[in-house]
């Protein structure tokens, strides 16, 4: 076995570290770093590091690129312009059969709707008047009552009722309209009531009946007939409005109409300037359709509005007139007979603390108020045919006050019995004959103006017949044309 000889013999001078390179001085131990957490697995394997991803960009900006991209060259541009030019021309025609149908129907709610509505609502408060005056009338005339009064009297109760029924399934519910009629339909029978117990009374000679009767004019006076005032002053705001929608100009419509023919002249001008072509038969075509909607637009607007102006002025304005005229005589006649049934028992003290009849007082009022609305409802006539029954009513008028006067100063002398003859038609020249020619000659002239209404507002309101599928159809072609005229300068890149 060999060994390693030990030697106790130093070591060479050129192996002693302590004559060569200097010594490194010592480093103390270093602590190791943790090893990095171990990636994650799934079932047992690591998952790869996501990699980075652009964001996703919206169908928006990408339409919006390829639109650039497509700008830059002709065809691409002649693309754009067509649907453009089809889009403009397809909204306006749009725009216009939404506008003149919202007119149409307008129009149509003036001639079937608002306007007969408003007539009803007259008729309510003309059938309580008179079934008011009627009251007074019969009772007046006590045994001597006519059953033609009797049946007046009935007729005009049933009148208001039916109407009042007609108002209620035309009203919106919980409308102030609707709160009106429920209040004038509960009063109805009550104020029938008061009627009938007055009438009773006076029959077997009691004087209570007065007491009732008067009860009876002031729930007719006071509660009854301002409602049905109400009533047809909301139905005369319907009216209005109506008559405002169906008289608006279309200016969307007319604003688009022009923009569309701006543009489809500007796109005929830039095709000429490129091509040196004239015409382009699809842009002609394009541009003969809106034209013809833009000017069929116009002109129809116009026939109707002055058709609608002119059912206002010569239609619904003597209406009204007439019905306040027809009014007045009722309150007048009303309050003639009230005159004899309260014989003073009701005063008025006027301002300058002079005490008249109350009844007597309201008379002059009504009478004074009649002669005004006739004079105007014959400035509103436009025709003999309407001129004339007002002129008769003027003249029955002017009569009654004469023979009211005489029967006032029947009454007033202590003549009661003659003055009560002269007003219930037991005497000769009576005024209740006046009253029935007045009646008679405004229900002519009220029958009158109304065909006069319809007629022109019917002539308004044809006019727009046709145009919003007109316009529709109108603008499809149009647009059809805007973009075979495009498609035939494109076919010339292929």
């Amino acid at each position: 076995m060999t060994q390693t000889p030990k030697s106790s013999t130093a070591p060479p001078p050129g192996n002693d570290p302590a004559h060569g390179a200097p010594t490194m001085p010592s480093v103390p131990p270093q602590s190791t770093p943790p090893a990095p957490p171990a990636p994650p697995t799934a079932n047992g394997r690591p998952i790869p590091p996501a990699t980075a991803t652009a964001p996703r960009r919206t169908a928006f900006a990408e339409g919006l690129d390829q639109l650039r991209a497509a700008a830059t060259t002709e065809p691409g541009r002649l693309r754009i312009i067509g649907a453009l030019l089809a889009a403009l021309v397809v909204a306006f025609g749009a725009v216009a059969a939404w506008q003149m149908t919202d007119r149409a129907s307008a129009a149509d709610d003036v001639l079937n709707r608002s306007q007969p509505l408003s007539s009803d609502a007259a008729d309510i408060y003309r059938s309580l008047a008179d079934a008011n005056t009627a009251a007074a009338s019969g009772y007046l005339a006590g045994l001597q009552e006519k059953p033609a009064m009797r049946e007046g009297y009935e007729k005009d109760i049933r009148t208001a009722a039916a109407k009042l029924v007609t108002a209620a399934a035309n009203s919106e519910p919980g409308s102030p309209s609707a709160k009106t009629i429920a209040d004038l339909s509960r009063l109805l029978p009550e104020y029938k009531g008061l009627v009938e117990t007055a009438r009773a009374n006076n029959r077997q000679g009691y004087p209570v009946g007065g007491a009732y009767l008067r009860a009876a004019n002031e729930m007719m006076q006071q509660n009854m007939l301002p409602r049905a005032e109400k009533l047809y002053q909301t139905e005369n705001q319907r009216l209005s409005d109506d008559y405002a929608d169906a008289k608006s100009f279309p200016w969307a419509a007319a604003g688009l109409g022009i923009v569309a023919l701006a543009a489809l002249a500007w796109a005929q001008r830039r095709n000429y300037r490129r091509t040196n072509r004239v015409l382009n038969h699809g842009l002609v075509t394009a541009t003969a359709a809106a034209t013809v909607v833009l000017l069929w637009l116009a002109v129809s607007h116009m026939v109707a509005r002055a058709g609608l102006n002119d059912s206002y002025d010569h239609g619904v304005r003597s209406l009204n007139v007439l019905h306040e005229a027809r009014i007045a005589s009722l309150t007048a006649r009303s309050d003639e007979n009230l005159t004899l049934v309260r014989r003073g028992a009701d005063t008025k003290t006027l301002g300058d603390d002079t005490v008249v009849d109350a009844y007597e007082w309201g008379y002059d009022q009504q009478i004074s108020q009649l002669g005004k609305a006739l004079n105007r409802a014959e400035d509103l006539a436009d025709d003999s045919t309407g001129k004339k029954p007002v002129q008769d009513a003027n003249s029955f008028m002017k009569v009654w006050k004469d023979r009211h006067d005489v029967a006032r100063d029947d009454n007033n002398s202590g003549n009661y019995q003659a003055a009560r003859d002269r007003v219930i038609g037991a005497a000769k020249e009576p005024t209740s004959v006046c009253f029935d020619n007045v009646d008679k000659a405004l229900a002519a002239a009220l029958a009158h103006e109304q065909t006069e209404f319809k007629q022109a507002a019917s002539d308004g309101r044809d006019s727009l017949t046709g145009l919003p599928t007109g316009a529709a159809v109108l603008a499809v072609l149009g647009a059809a044309g805007a973009v075979l005229g495009i498609g035939r300068r494109l076919s010339e890149y292929r």
